[in-house]
């Protein structure tokens, strides 16, 4: 007699809430009958300059792509810890840091066991937690989205989770994690996840991100792992790298766990070759951070808009008087993405990715139009 496979799905998968994701811009034309080229997306925090051309050169020229990648990523973790001043032993590459989450909770997690989640911010950390059969313990976030320190800790004495996820800046409202802050959350006992992914845009770039992460903890910090992407600085998030910095002790049984080819070796010379383009890099991300500010302005002198200062490469608004996924469907007729929420702490609310200037002059007219 055959059994129904349906019955033998984990009980916490069969429930869980599928992940939401941003649809690229072959399928959204497709939607909206328009051509790729006439969709301006602000709704998935992509770098709008895309790659740099030493990326599309490296990539025109790649070789050995019949040939399994280093399982190490030998040569893209050496680069890695030229740019972030982090040994490479510290080093792990991921097929974006999405992946180096779900890593981080297979090597903590048991059934039942708890992380730390503090929305609103990036939905991965739930949605791996619900795969990984963990308990999420949710610390919200105070009205102006900053972290519950005091909450987190009563969090930890009371439920004794293992893992906390923090995200600095914050996605979606782009604020920072002060260091007398992270100062108390590495002083707790648990492991402090800081997830870095839009760090290079915080300050004006002088190296992009090297300023202002905490990537450098790492080597001195026994409970602090931090994850960054290619995926907003360089303009790879189609390609799929990102990177963490984990202690040491941890280091031997990540390699045990790790997917052997998880690196392809189209994501690793795309790295590189992005790596050696530092100036290029520079500039785009200054170019960003002075759009970032114009478009706040611009946003602030919408009367139904109230945007949230940010330090990312996107802009959180507050509507006033007016229904969110109606803006977003009004956009959209216009060919123009933008990200809202459904759910109840940011359901009166809208995200714009900074674009170019050119994005940023359409939705503000669409915007003064609607």
């Amino acid at each position: 007699m055959s059994i129904d496979p349906e019955t033998l799905i984990r009980p916490e998968i069969a429930t869980m809430e599928p992940y939401t994701p941003i649809y690229p811009f072959e399928v959204l034309a497709a939607r909206l009958g328009r051509r790729p080229e006439e969709i301006i997306k602000l709704d998935a925090n992509e770098n709008p300059y895309g790659p740099s051309p030493k990326v599309r050169e490296a990539l025109a020229n790649l070789q050995y792509a019949h040939i399994y990648p280093d399982p190490q990523s030998t040569a893209l973790r050496t680069r890695l810890a030229e740019f972030t001043g982090v040994p490479a032993d510290y080093l792990l590459a991921g097929l974006g840091a999405d992946e180096l989450i779900d890593l981080t909770m297979r090597l903590f997690i048991r059934p039942g066991d708890g992380i730390v989640n503090c929305p609103p911010t990036f939905g991965m950390y739930p949605f791996d937690a619900d795969v990984n059969g963990a308990r999420t313990i949710s610390v919200p976030r105070l009205e102006d989205f900053s972290l519950d320190v005091d909450g987190v800790e009563a969090a930890v004495t009371q439920h004794k989770p293992k893992l906390l996820f923090v995200a600095s800046p914050n996605n979606p409202d782009g604020s920072w994690l002060a260091n007398a802050d992270l100062e108390r959350l590495l002083a707790l006992p648990i492991v402090v996840v800081l997830d870095e992914a839009y760090v290079e845009f915080v300050g004006t770039g002088t190296v992009p991100g090297v300023e202002h992460s905490r990537i450098t903890m790492v080597p001195q910090c026994k409970n602090l792992i931090v994850l960054r992407t290619f995926s907003k600085l360089a303009g790879l998030a189609g390609i799929r790298v990102g990177y963490g910095a984990f202690p040491s002790a941890l280091m031997p049984h990540l390699w045990k766990i790790k997917q052997p080819y998880n690196i392809t070796v189209a994501g690793s010379a795309a790295a590189i070759a992005a790596l050696e383009d530092i100036d290029w890099l520079r500039d785009k991300v200054a170019r960003i951070v002075e759009e970032r500010e114009r478009l706040f302005g611009l946003l602030s002198d919408i009367p139904y808009l109230r945007p949230y200062p940010s330090r990312s490469n996107f802009i959180l608004c507050r509507l006033l008087g007016r229904d969110a996924h109606e803006l977003k469907l009004a956009l959209e007729g216009e060919g123009i993405m933008i990200r809202t929420y459904r759910t109840p702490r940011l359901q009166d609310h809208a995200r714009f990715t900074v674009g170019k200037p050119e994005h940023t002059d359409a939705v503000i007219s669409a915007l003064r139009r609607i």
